[in-house]
This record gives C-alpha cells, structure tokens and sequence, in this order.
C-alpha cells in the first residue's frame, strides 16, 4: 500500500492521478495479474471506510510494459467529461522514449497499423488495406548518448502498441522492446508517459502533470529526467527541472500540436 500511495499525484472528489508501474496492468485481465484500477478501488474503499464496492472510471489506458501518468474518475460526471476530452483530443498526453536507432532532430510518422495475427503485433501496412487504421505521432529527439536517442512523443491517433510499431518500422525501435526491436525478453522497456494535462471535470480548470522514469537505461539521462523534491510547486503541477535548452526544445515541442490541444498544451 506505500508503494500505491506514493504513486498518487493528485486526488480529490471527482479526479485522481496516479503512476502506473512499468509492466502493471491498467485494469482487470484474464491472467489475474495485480492492476492499478482494483489497486485504487482497494485503496479507496480502505481510506473512506466504503462498503461495497467503489466506483472509479478508468479513462484511458498504458499498455503493460509502459509506466507513467493516468487519470480515473471518481464519479460517473467525471468519467463523462474525460472521456469527452479523450474523444474530442483535448487531453494532452506525451510520452517519453529511448531508442536503438538514430532518428530526425523531428519527425512527424504517418502509417496505417493492422494486427498481424501469426506475429501477434501491429504492423504498417498500406492505406487501403482493409481493416488498416491511421496511426500518427509527433517526435522530438532530446538527447543521443551511448548510440540511442531520448525522443519526447505526442501521438495524434491512439492506436494499440502505436509508438512501439512506428518507432520500428523507421529503423528506431524502443530500447528493451523485444517484441518490436532486439530486447531481452524480461528487459523493461524504456517508453513512460510523462506528461498529462486535462481540464478538471468541474472545476474547468487546466491540470498539468509531470512524471520521470528512473533505472535502467533512464540512467543514461538521468541529468535531464528530474523533478525535484525540494520545491515549493505544488504537487500536482511540478515543475521540470533539467537543462534550460532541454526544457526550451521541449516547450518548442508542444507547438507542433493538434489544433484541438492548443490551450491545453
């Protein structure tokens, strides 16, 4: 229960915000593995002495490999109003990644993704394939070190293992990816959702989140992923600490947007 505590952001009557940990479900599957959703109904229940079982709407999902922010709604109002921000692209959500090849200084990747069956992954496919879904990312490399490449992402579609498949179809897959690229089966794969900004459900206000990943081949750049603890920002709306041209190249980064996200971002 810490460890969950710790990983709660943000939480009041109608929202809370969480990390997820890397290779955690975002809710309920046929294996019966632990996941973030019934963690926080348990939490919930505990905490407000609830009986029966606690409502919290899960809004949007990581895959299980990936760590990183998530918001659930607290009430059916709530749930609602995020998902119509969800539909309507007004939540901005961005991802940060590492990977095995070289990429543009930025790069837009428009594709179609179907599922291979006998591959049991997404690939590119041509536009009239039928079945083919429009798959769009935006990137930005940060940083090259130790012959990979720090890359922040914001996707304009949502597709299944979308950043994952577009990554490798241009010769950059993620680091740790041993499904897509050349990773280590066991190996954590270096993708985390760092950044998550929606308007809260009542209040109407904008909400802006932060979240490093750490460990593993993070370490390479850990002098640009840090958030301090020592600051008087309040928690839910930290400020990044890192270099001042990172945080310049970064900022320049949300220009390039969907119109949709303009104020949020």
């Amino acid at each position: 229960m810490a460890d969950l505590l710790s990983s709660i952001l943000y939480e009041d009557n109608h929202v809370l915000v969480a990390v997820k940990p890397p290779n955690m479900l975002s809710q309920a599957d046929s294996t019966g593995d632990p996941d973030i959703l019934s963690l926080l109904k348990d939490y919930l229940k505990e905490k407000y002495h609830k009986p029966g079982n606690v409502y919290l709407g899960l809004v949007h999902r990581l895959d299980r490999p990936v760590g990183g922010l998530m918001v659930f709604a607290r009430t059916s109002k709530a749930a609602a109003r995020l998902d119509a921000q969800m539909r309507e692209h007004e939540m901005g959500r961005e991802y940060l990644c590492v990977t095995t090849g070289d990429v543009d200084d930025e790069f837009t990747l428009t594709d179609y993704l179907i599922h291979d069956e006998i591959k049991n992954r997404e690939v590119v496919c041509e536009a009239d394939t039928r079945g083919g879904k429009l798959a769009i990312l935006h990137g930005r490399c940060i940083d090259r070190r130790e012959g990979t490449s720090l890359c922040a992402i914001r996707l304009e579609t949502g597709r299944k293992h979308q950043i994952r498949a577009q990554m490798s179809n241009i010769g950059a897959p993620l680091w740790g990816d041993n499904r897509y690229g050349t990773g280590i089966p066991g190996q954590q794969i270096a993708l985390w959702g760092y950044k998550l900004v929606f308007r809260h459900p009542t209040l109407g206000e904008v909400m802006t989140f932060h979240s490093m990943p750490e460990g593993s081949i993070w370490n390479a750049y850990a002098d640009l992923l840090t958030v301090p603890e020592d600051t008087d920002t309040p928690k839910e709306r930290p400020a990044l600490v890192i270099r001042e041209e990172v945080v310049q190249r970064l900022e320049e980064f949300d220009k390039y947007k969907p119109v949709k996200t303009d104020e949020l971002l």
